[in-house]
């Protein structure tokens, strides 16, 4: 239930009436949700839930796993195990700790491997965890990050005669399918004895029953220990949710070896009335230094009480020479064999097609964790190393290409099987389309549940953001899409098919539009859907519901370049043969929308397009470069495929379009924001050029001469970049020719992490790398160094002069991947013959008119789809 002081703070927000009409109806929504159980897709009214924290770290696991993140510090925390729940607080009793005695026994040491201090540590005169050692101060500790891996350096704490180390490794490996789906992680601690004596260390991973939040004292919970094969054993904590969500299993596990003991305790709680307790655990280290190896034959535990916290304990000890060196190694695995959403469907994770349903498939990932790390890092390290010692790019820019990458993993993401034919509904009676435009092109699919997967990867799924629960948020995946295609192609097309099938869907089911309150279509049929869903994805789309998308300018546009372009970089002839019904149909239901038959679409006067709250009005520099760019990918990719009479179309189409835009919008320095008369539109937007940034990624000619396209990079530089805090921040979103931030609207006065890092590329593409590194520093200035913001593993969307975030941990930012695509393009387009769309000449009007009139006008029919 939402507090009145809340709402009170909401409507301070608004500067309109309409804007708090929105406020009333989105409370409304958000509560009505909310009795059903279900996640609203936009919620600000608990974004109390995903404050920042300055000590977020490289997250762990594959993808699509369920994630867990882990701060800097040693804390476990951001679990996301099950869909659209995340809870970003540490779950304290998971930590490692060290025992150290050196020979003879006079000096012992011992602590918690968390430097710093920590909030909710209550007195140490308990029996839980703040009876344990917290002595690490953290001037002497070190944390490095390159996902996905991170270095944690102990340097003389607690012990001043030891040096540790802790390497974080997870199974993120570009173009590995198998491998990268995998839940789990490792830990390698290498230690260091620079004393003159020996000394018995002991490493001990402790690990609670809980998969974040208050699940812990749901009750139901079970933990075995085991002994596997190749020397592994350890613990499973069998954890049983709530809400009916499906169960999750984790192992905690050590290898064992000629020089490393592994010994466990089972189980212990955190009060006086459990058998063992946290206080006890920790009193048994310090005596001896490992466990009774007796408690491998304690089988499984009775059944948590609710309210009681069970936790595990895994040791692995070792003697270290003076001046000698010795390998401890963890690794953590979680099963959570089964995905279920809200509205009812469940499908098995991507991992199980190697590892089976079972919650003890734990143990095995587990084990081969341990035995494959060192295969994974030679993997991760044939990837990253090229780059890290590529000399044309500067160091910030390398370390934050990999951890941007970040969001894959803990960007909600969900990898399924494709095996999928026992986990969809029933029955549908949503139909699927063929668009008339081709009609020697076969259908995509034969129904919306047709889930045939072409790539052979699964399907993935990842939200446009934590606090924004949408599904492959399409017109921002336009940004982020560059980092998939980049690592995991095969990824980024099933993506596009799914969205190819989903134009030639509707769903006839009535749906209100918050903005103004009407009520409209969830889907039609043509218009490329804003996300694949939230609470039903794939059957049930566009769970956003501010604005009416099918009215949208952006989204159909982007589905042609995104096409075009990975068509073009993956030379996937079969890809593009099966999507072309799809750009055919999205193409001819965009032209609705040119209102005045002169070829150039336009804006209806509300925000219909990425920047959803930044109202647009007739042809704009956002939308019509879009356009202008879709015309002449769609002619190419036509040509390829052999329609080489629908190429002719729309490049004379595309022509006279050009000619409108530019007579419009060109002001002798850049491109208006659009071409109506408010105050706002001359300003000069980031985004503008976006069309010419896909054009040149997917190595078509240029939409405009390139001396206006560096004329108007220069005025962004200049003024949307370097106005702004000297540059140190990124390309404000908006700003008047006179020097000031367009402050129109939320939206024009932002700083978009995304779109700097791709207006970035743009300037690569134009060789202008000057000014491309000086503008993409500045995300890095202020979001990811110790002089900023403090946002690094959690890149929110945008952020303000002052330095106020919107929307945490959110996928646009992975556009940083299109600088990459830029300096190094794929082979496929660097090899491709030149695109010869059409002839560059000049067209005279009269001869244009003439062609004009003998292309027959497409306009959407009842009959067309």
């Amino acid at each position: 239930m939402l507090r009145s002081e809340k709402l009170l703070k909401w409507y301070e927000k608004c500067n309109c009436q309409t804007e708090m009409k929105l406020g009333l109806r989105l409370w409304s929504y958000v509560r009505e949700e909310a009795s059903q159980g279900r996640k609203a897709p936009i919620d600000p009214f608990t974004r109390e839930s995903t404050k920042p924290s300055a000590s977020q770290g490289v997250p762990l696991g594959g993808m699509g796993t369920g994630s867990i993140s882990r701060g800097f510090r040693g804390e476990f925390k951001h679990w996301q195990i099950t869909p659209g729940l995340c809870d970003m607080s540490p779950v304290m009793e998971n930590q490692f700790s060290i025992f150290i005695t050196r020979e003879g026994g006079t000096k012992k040491y011992s602590s918690v491997l968390a430097p710093g201090q920590h909030d909710g540590l209550k007195k140490s005169s308990d029996d839980g965890i703040s009876s344990w050692d917290w002595k690490l101060r953290g001037d002497r500790s070190t944390y490095h990050a390159l996902f996905p891996r991170a270095w944690t350096v102990y340097d003389g704490e607690p012990d001043p005669e030891l040096k540790l180390s802790c390497r974080q490794i997870s199974p993120f490996i570009p173009h590995n399918y198998e491998e990268s789906s995998l839940p789990v992680s490792v830990f390698v601690y290498t230690l260091v004895n620079t004393g003159k004596e020996r000394a018995k260390v002991s490493l001990v991973m402790t690990w609670a029953n809980s998969i974040g939040g208050l699940s812990h004292q749901s009750g139901g919970h079970v933990n075995e220990p085991f002994i596997g094969e190749n020397g592994i054993s350890g613990v499973l904590l069998h954890h049983k949710t709530a809400n009916n969500n499906p169960p999750v299993t984790f192992a905690v596990a050590a290898l064992e070896n000629q020089n490393v003991d592994v010994t466990v305790l089972p189980i212990f709680g955190l009060s006086g009335e459990s058998s063992v307790t946290a206080k006890e655990m920790w009193g048994t280290m310090v005596q001896g230094g490992c466990f009774d190896r007796d408690n491998f034959n304690a089988g499984p535990s009775m059944p948590s009480s609710v309210g009681d916290t069970v936790c595990a304990a895994v040791s692995a000890s070792t003697w270290v020479e003076p001046h000698g060196r010795c390998t401890v190694v963890f690794s953590l695995a979680w099963s959570s064999p089964e995905v279920k959403f809200k509205k009812g469907s469940t499908y098995h994770r991507r991992y199980t097609k190697f590892y089976g349903t079972s919650p003890r498939s734990a143990i095995n990932l587990a084990q081969d964790a341990l035995m494959k790390y060192k295969h994974w890092e030679e993997e991760i390290d044939k990837w990253q190393t090229p780059i890290l010692r590529d000399e044309r790019f500067p160091e910030w820019y390398k370390i934050t290409l990999f951890n941007e990458l970040y969001f894959l993993v803990a960007g909600g993401t969900v990898w399924i099987d494709s095996d999928l034919s026992s986990s969809l509904p029933e029955d549908s009676d949503l139909p699927l389309h063929n668009s008339t435009c081709n009609s020697t092109v076969p259908l995509i699919g034969s129904s919306p549940p047709d889930f045939d997967d072409k790539e052979n990867v699964g399907k993935f799924l990842y939200l446009e953001g934590v606090e924004y629960f949408m599904w492959c948020t399409y017109d921002v995946h336009f940004y982020a899409s560059f980092a998939l295609l980049d690592l995991f192609p095969k990824i980024e097309l099933s993506i596009q098919r799914d969205f190819a099938r989903a134009v030639l869907r509707e769903d006839r089911t009535r749906v209100r539009f918050l903005a103004d309150g009407t009520w409209g279509t969830r889907k039609v049929i043509g218009a490329v859907p804003h996300d694949l869903g939230a609470h039903d994805p794939w059957h049930e789309l566009n769970a956003y519901n501010i604005h009416d998308t099918s009215r949208w300018k952006d989204l159909n546009p982007k589905f042609v370049l995104q096409v075009y372009r990975d068509f073009a970089a993956t030379d996937d002839m079969s890809f593009g043969r099966d999507v072309w019904p799809a750009v055919c149909t999205a193409m001819e239901y965009i032209e609705q929308f040119d209102r005045d038959g002169d070829c150039m679409i336009e804006n209806d006067g509300f925000p219909d397009q990425t920047y959803d709250a930044w109202t647009v009005l007739g042809v704009s520099a956002y939308c019509g470069c879009l356009w202008l760019a879709a015309l002449q990918a769609a002619a190419a990719m036509a040509r390829s495929l052999g329609h080489d009479d629908y190429a002719d179309r729309c490049m004379v189409k595309f022509a006279k379009a050009k000619h409108v835009f530019e007579a419009k919008l060109w002001n002798g320095s850049y491109f208006n924001y659009d071409s109506g008369t408010s105050y706002s539109s001359r300003s000069i937007q980031a985004d503008q050029l976006a069309g010419q940034w896909y054009t040149a990624s997917s190595g078509l000619p240029p939409l405009f001469d390139e001396d206006r396209i560096k004329c108007t990079l220069q005025k962004i530089f200049d003024y949307n970049v370097m106005r702004v805090k000297g540059g140190r921040i990124g390309a404000v979103n908006g700003m008047h020719p006179n020097g000031k931030v367009d402050e129109t609207c939320m939206q024009s006065r932002e700083i978009w992490t995304g779109v700097t890092y791709s207006l970035a590329a743009t300037m690569l593409l134009h060789g202008m790398e000057d000014q491309a590194f000086t503008t993409a520093q500045g995300i890095f200035l202020a979001g990811w160094s110790e002089e900023g913001y403090g946002y690094w593993f959690q890149t929110p969307e945008a952020w303000t002069i002052d330095g106020h975030y919107r929307s945490l941990i959110y996928m646009r930012p992975l556009a940083i991947w299109a600088m990459q695509h830029a300096l190094s393009p794929p082979r496929a387009i660097l090899e491709a013959p030149k695109v010869n769309t059409m002839e560059r000449a000049y067209v005279s009007p009269g001869a244009l008119q003439f062609l004009q009139d003998s292309v027959r006008k497409i306009t959407p029919k009842s009959g067309c789809f």
